[in-house]
């Protein structure tokens, strides 16, 4: 349990599956207030509640489409209401939507995957920050991935970007929001199993071939993505801002 999170109120987008579910559980464990947005999973969402609340954790869920701005400004409004406030977001919301090469990405492929994956986190942020920055001490983490220092696996083209793009939108956000008292940093995942967006876009043989290739020898699980963001959340009188801390079992291939 990470004592530094306790009291704090703190919101998570997609916060009811795969590495989102791991996040609000380690930050809930940790004792901190945590509201749990959803789109589409609102009985995970409302589980994860239930039972934190039968543990005497303070949980709550939130909903919204993060691709439109006065939804997602809505979905903060609410969230910062029932928390009572806001001192941390964690911005994970995001998706490969599907493998597409270059010459399959249509002007509506691009722009889903561009909304769902930056768009959003503008809108969150944005909606956000009056709330953060009442706060001495507050923090953002963002989620990008190994693709956006790499490139991805094939068909990853337009994920890529959007990843690589979160990264350089970290180190901008750290720079303007620094001054108001707002950390911001990133968190880049490598293969991390056991996680819908994998079941559904990576293949056993490619798996295979990835964990190959990691030192460590073993692909990453939701948990080891957990602490790392609840470490990066917690640390409100630190020196750690404009960072991504990569996870991945020592892959570097930047």
């Amino acid at each position: 349990m990470n004592s530094k999170l306790e009291g704090k109120r703190i919101l998570v987008t997609a916060g009811a599956q795969g590495i989102g579910e791991a996040v609000s559980k380690t930050l809930l464990h940790s004792r901190a207030s945590v509201a749990i947005h959803f789109f589409s999973s609102s009985e995970n969402a409302e589980r994860i509640a239930s039972e934190a609340a039968e543990s005497g954790q303070s949980a709550y869920t939130v909903s919204g489409n993060l691709t439109e701005a006065a939804k997602a400004n809505a979905m903060v409004e609410e969230a910062a209401e029932k928390l009572g406030g806001l001192d941390i977001l964690i911005n994970n919301a995001g998706s490969l939507v599907a493998r597409r090469q270059l010459g399959e990405i249509d002007e509506d492929f691009w722009k889903e995957v561009m909304d769902i994956n930056m768009s959003s986190m503008l809108f969150v942020s944005k909606a956000a920050e009056n709330f953060l920055t009442k706060n001495e001490n507050s923090a953002i983490v963002n989620l990008a991935s190994l693709a956006g220092r790499k490139g991805g696996h094939g068909g990853s083209l337009a994920y890529s970007t959007t990843k690589g793009a979160i990264l350089t939108f970290t180190r901008a956000m750290a720079a303007e929001l620094g001054p108001k008292g707002v950390r911001v940093n990133a968190i880049a995942p490598g293969l991390i199993l056991g996680t819908s967006f994998h079941n559904t876009h990576t293949t056993e043989e490619s798996a295979n071939e990835t964990i190959a290739t990691i030192p460590i020898g073993r692909a990453g699980n939701t948990d080891d993505v957990a602490r790392a963001v609840a470490y990066l959340a917690s640390e409100y009188d630190g020196f750690i801002t404009g960072a991504t801390l990569d996870i991945n079992g020592g892959v570097y291939m930047a």
